[in-house]
């Protein structure tokens, strides 16, 4: 059994501060979800545990195996075990789905070993499957030309070719119609094991009727402020957020989208 600690972890962007001491513990075989408004900081804490170099730590700490991974590289962090699907995927032409996973398969791989290409084809063709994806799907360029739901589906196929310890689900299921959720929530479930946790972040609550979910945790102000079982979910769908404000003494402080954050650093940088 593996597990992720995220301590006290404080992050901001362009100075501007997002998280505001994250705690949080995974470990394999567990799946967390976490919930909260619009600009809360969940996307951040997504991209900060990965590595993106957008986000820096200011405080606090992420831990594999209770060793610091904050000085790791995005792709070290994959080697080690992470994996992102990410709320945007991006587009990439000239490479088919088919090479970019078996290249990222590859590159985890210790110097000297290899793919057999008839195990690849057989495991890929078994998880094209097994997601209900179209034949041809897999072997366009990542993601050019596909719909929301296709791109997000693309996502867990590409989680299940690596096999991860651990999954960051970055609102998977937007853009999924209710039988693409239930494949989805399906394939999750299955890896669920000794070997694989996930931390699913969603606004809501459709997705995690399908998916066994062991913790739910709800996000505001850049910090985890309530964690319980899947009653919080039915709560927050049928009351919003707002009787949590009240119990709790909350007066929501709104961070800014990412989005803007990032267009912000981008308007910066072209300054200089």
């Amino acid at each position: 059994m593996r597990n992720l600690q995220i301590k006290n972890l404080h992050s901001s962007a362009d100075g501007f501060e997002i998280l505001k001491g994250v705690n949080l513990t995974i470990n394999t075989g567990e799946i967390h979800a976490i919930m909260g408004p619009n600009g809360t900081g969940k996307s951040t804490l997504a991209s900060t545990i990965m590595g993106y170099y957008k986000y820096q730590i200011t405080e606090g700490d992420i831990l594999l195996d209770n060793e610091s991974i904050i000085d790791l590289t995005v792709d070290e962090r994959s080697r080690r075990g992470i994996f992102l699907a990410m709320q945007y995927p991006y587009e990439i032409s000239g490479i088919t789905n088919a090479d970019f996973i078996k290249a990222a398969m590859q590159a985890r791989m210790k110097k000297g070993q290899y793919i057999s290409l008839y195990r690849f084809i057989k495991e890929f063709d078994k998880c094209v499957s097994d997601l209900q994806m179209h034949p041809d799907l897999p072997h366009r360029y990542l993601n050019e030309g596909f719909s929301g739901g296709e791109k997000k589906r693309n996502e867990i196929l590409q989680m299940k070719m690596l096999k991860p310890n651990f999954a960051i689900l970055d609102e998977i299921d937007s853009g999924l119609d209710i039988d693409a959720l239930k494949v989805v929530g399906e394939n999750i479930n299955q890896m669920k094991s000794d070997n694989f946790g996930a931390l699913i972040i969603t606004h809501y609550q459709r997705l995690l009727d399908y998916i066994d979910v062991n913790y739910v945790h709800i996000m505001m102000n850049g910090q985890i402020v309530l964690t319980g079982g899947k009653d919080i979910i039915e709560k927050i769908d049928k009351d919003g957020y707002d009787w949590l404000k009240a119990e709790l003494g909350i007066e929501e402080e709104r961070v800014e989208p990412v989005s803007t954050v990032l267009r912000n650093c981008a308007f910066k940088s072209l300054k200089e």
